[in-house]
């Protein structure tokens, strides 16, 4: 599991550490971005299985960040699991329609977030 790569993108601290940290915990390798370019940028550079995309982020928004990495061919195949405090229906049927392939409002159980994690990785 060590091998399987994570990018985890979150412009607030706290947020960050809740969920990079039990991925870590569970041995993920976890890598970082604080808004939607700079996680655009990892994503190309870095090639991770996964990545954990909150929906407000500074520069670009999650929607455009997925969106764009979902019709872009080198990063098409990575899944994206959105992971954001905007609860409604309209954004959760947004952000599917985006590409995301899970969509978890926070605050967010721990134990679900990883077993999502891990049905997306070993998809």
């Amino acid at each position: 599991m060590a091998q399987c790569k994570v990018l985890v993108v979150d412009d607030s601290p706290t947020f960050m550490n809740l969920m990079a940290t039990p991925l870590k915990e569970q041995g993920y390798h976890v890598v970082t971005a604080v808004d939607g370019e700079e996680a655009l940028a990892k994503a190309v550079s870095e090639h991770p299985e996964l990545i954990v995309l909150d929906v407000i982020l500074p520069k670009k928004n999650g929607f455009q960040v997925c969106r764009q990495l979902k019709t872009a061919p080198d990063t098409k195949d990575i899944k994206i699991m959105m992971l954001t405090s905007k609860t409604q229906d309209s954004d959760r049927f947004w952000g599917t329609k985006q590409g995301a392939d899970v969509y978890m409002t926070k605050p967010f159980d721990t134990d679900e977030y990883l077993q999502a994690v891990k049905a997306l990785v070993n998809a």
